[in-house]
């Protein structure tokens, strides 16, 4: 009974590997930039906002699923797919990929930034003679996260970089839904915001394409098929592939939801809304002490953590697969273009800019490429010559369909929303 396979935490262990990919879908899709937006959200408007979490999270499970067939069945990766399989595919392909590179670099920024103030903050309540601010901490707190992150890619693996996103999405997950349930809103209140609403007050907008930009993010999808070559799952693997794609998105929307609640039922309640990182443990204190600080900082700042360490390798991942459509996470291009993404990243600590706002309006501009990337995928999946027997069904279709008509909607609702803040 010794063996690792045989124990209970083997077990979980092997499960939690098994859905590999889709944990780098979570760490994408679930970091600081789904802290911000959903405990803002939940602040300020309670629960009213959960109806665009869920049909997020229902669009990125058709999503990955229609990527991860499409890998499972062709083989291939999606932006060299997009590059050969499809009329001026070359251009769309590298629209693609430079528009996903620029959101998800702009995203690294505020995490950093959100995670660099949220450590400092801790800091703080626990060293009172500490100034409320100093601009020199944060900001050496922050090249001390992204070098330590950058020092994993130059040591690890696929499956080092998956064991080590494993330990940060099982800590942000248990730590949120502790969280939740110290401050549970109610049920009744939760059942409501299930009801289609934009609250018609300043940054209601903002919010709602912030939602999207962090639950339906492009990469998530574009990416998944170069993660599953990089696991060696091929044909063969059709119904793990489907396991993993269902399972990815069911945990955003626990996560995330948990986040919401947590913030609805401490913050929403007393009037109150979130303008900095500590705000929300701050009124978990009273009712859990301490250990509100600890469980809600554990999971903001695996959430960032999360988020970095793939975000990091967005950029050779996807010049990898617009080159070749093969993963190699030790080419010199691989660590030059994550230096880089290290370096950009430092652009909020750097400027001393207010980390919340900044990654809300990161998020904000990862949906503009979301039309695109369900488009490419739509004609694709449906392609007889490539898909055979597996092509999209009418389910998917449905699916898929609705996805590219709900894209478009947010991406016109953050056009209202950005041309009202400039």
């Amino acid at each position: 009974m010794n063996d690792k396979n045989h124990t209970f935490l083997g077990r979980i262990w092997l499960w939690m590997l098994s859905i590999g990919p889709g944990i780098f879908c979570i760490g994408y899709t679930v970091g600081t930039g789904s802290v911000t937006s959903m405990a803002k959200a939940g602040s300020q408007f309670g629960m009213e906002l959960l109806w665009v979490l869920v049909l997020s999270c229902f669009f990125s499970w058709t999503l990955m699923e229609a990527y991860g067939r499409y890998a499972i069945v062709t083989g291939s990766t999606s932006i060299y797919s997009f590059k050969t399989k499809i009329r001026g595919g070359k251009w769309i392909a590298i629209l693609v990929v430079v528009g996903i590179i620029i959101a998800q670099w702009n995203s690294l920024s505020g995490i950093l930034g959100l995670s660099a103030n949220a450590l400092y903050e801790v800091a703080v309540l626990f060293f009172p003679g500490l100034p409320a601010q100093n601009y020199w901490a944060v900001l050496g707190i922050a090249v001390f996260l992204v070098v330590v992150m950058y020092g994993f890619l130059w040591v690890g693996q696929y499956s080092f970089f998956e064991k080590v996103l494993i330990v940060f999405v099982t800590l942000m997950g248990i730590s949120f839904i502790i969280s939740m349930f110290v401050v549970l809103p109610d049920p009744l209140d939760i059942a409501k915001g299930l009801k289609p609403s934009i609250p018609s007050v300043p940054g209601g907008k903002l919010l709602v394409a912030a939602f999207v930009g962090t639950t339906m993010a492009a990469p998530t999808f574009v990416v998944r098929p170069l993660l599953m070559k990089g696991k060696g799952w091929n044909e063969l693997h059709t119904k793990e592939q489907s396991k993993d794609a269902l399972l990815s998105a069911s945990l955003m929307l626990l996560i995330n939801l948990a986040i919401m609640a947590a913030a609805a039922g401490s913050l929403f309640v007393e009037g109150k809304t979130i303008e900095k990182v500590m705000d929300m443990v701050y009124t978990l204190e009273p009712i859990a002490g301490k250990f509100a600080v600890a469980i809600f900082m554990t999971g903001a700042l695996s959430a960032g953590l999360s988020s970095v360490f793939p975000i990091l390798m967005v950029a050779p991942l996807l010049v990898a697969d617009y080159k070749e459509g093969v993963l190699d996470t030790t080419s010199t291009r691989f660590r030059v273009l994550t230096g880089i993404a290290c370096i950009v990243g430092l652009t909020v600590p750097i400027l001393g800019a207010n980390p919340i706002l900044a990654q809300i309006l990161t998020q904000v501009a990862a949906v503009f490429i979301l039309p695109v990337v369900i488009a490419c995928i739509f004609y694709l999946v449906n392609r007889a010559d490539l898909m055979r027997a597996h092509r999209a069904g009418g389910w998917l279709n449905l699916g898929l369909g609705a996805a590219f008509i709900f894209s478009l909607l947010i991406s016109y609702t953050g056009f209202l929303a950005l041309r009202e803040m400039f």
